[in-house]
């Protein structure tokens, strides 16, 4: 199992086979969800084999995040090229409801870009969000991310946001 970031708080690992419902839940709670594209069961089903599929391939993907203290599981997060630029790397996150507000989605987004700004040639990571969710917006500010204009994907106005290497 590869850990990518580990901090007191959290840790940013590969998926383990055997979690495959572990990340098939966090998708079942309608307020974690609100804010994705609608996305079928087996949709996610797909995505799941196609992050193990990514770790052989050491390619970028989607990581399990853990609490270290208890292992008990917060989220997953997401690194992956930008279909709408590919000199872009996207990033993601999607956390369980009882860890909103403990400044975790902070500490994943930076710890989230700093791996692509690592492990990549990108110069620039970027990150949308649905207008509505000033929650995850505020976050990507925080982390040093500006807002640009915002984006059209799929007849859906989104927030866009980037942040460039040092």
């Amino acid at each position: 199992m590869h850990i990518i970031y580990q901090s007191p708080k959290i840790i940013i690992r590969e998926f383990l086979p055997e979690e495959k419902q572990t990340f098939l839940d966090l998708f079942e709670d309608n307020q974690v969800t609100q804010y994705l594209p609608n996305t079928s069961p087996e949709r996610y089903i797909e995505m799941f084999s196609e992050l193990l599929e990514n770790y052989k391939n050491k390619n970028l993907s989607r990581w399990a995040i853990f609490d270290p203290t208890d292992n008990s599981f917060i989220g997953m997060c997401v690194a992956r090229i930008f279909v709408h630029n590919t000199d872009q790397i996207e990033i993601g996150y999607v956390l369980s409801r009882e860890y909103w507000g403990k400044s975790i989605a902070t500490e994943v987004c930076s710890a989230i870009t700093q791996y692509c700004f690592e492990n990549t040639n990108t110069n620039e990571v970027v990150a949308i969000t649905d207008l509505e969710n000033t929650g995850s917006q505020n976050v990507l500010q925080k982390v040093g991310f500006k807002r640009l204009s915002n984006l059209i994907r799929n007849q859906e106005e989104l927030a866009y946001f980037k942040i460039e290497r040092l």
